[in-house]
């Protein structure tokens, strides 16, 4: 098996780890507090590319699938780049109550937000 073969395995393990360990906190009230900002970027960062079917389901069940197949991508397609960017400032800036009281800047809060 080759070192990026190695390194992909990892890191698909680990969206897959943080993903099963912040999916309960979903399923409660939502608390906004420090950690669970931590948790929002770590789960943007690494599973942010859910937006682009996320955005075909959610436009396919507002307008149609034909709608869903062209909107949705288009969405999906600029959306991950706004999870990802949005994630990394969510990671770095944790500890900080900013925008007030660790509110989420998107929605959905969680990228598998769009299938709940």
């Amino acid at each position: 098996m080759s070192a990026a073969s190695t390194s992909i395995r990892r890191a698909v393990a680990g969206a897959c780890l943080a993903a099963s360990l912040l999916l309960p906190a979903s399923a409660f009230a939502a608390k906004y507090d420090a950690p669970r900002k931590f948790g929002r970027g770590l789960a943007a960062m690494t599973t942010g590319f859910l937006e682009l079917p996320g955005n075909i389901v959610k436009t396919t069940k507002k307008q149609g699938i034909g709608y869903g197949l062209t909107l949705g991508v288009a969405e999906g397609c600029g959306r991950i780049v706004a999870r990802e960017l949005v994630g990394v400032y969510e990671f770095l800036t944790a500890p900080f109550p900013a925008p007030p009281g660790y509110k989420p800047i998107l929605s959905p809060e969680f990228p598998w937000g769009y299938f709940e």
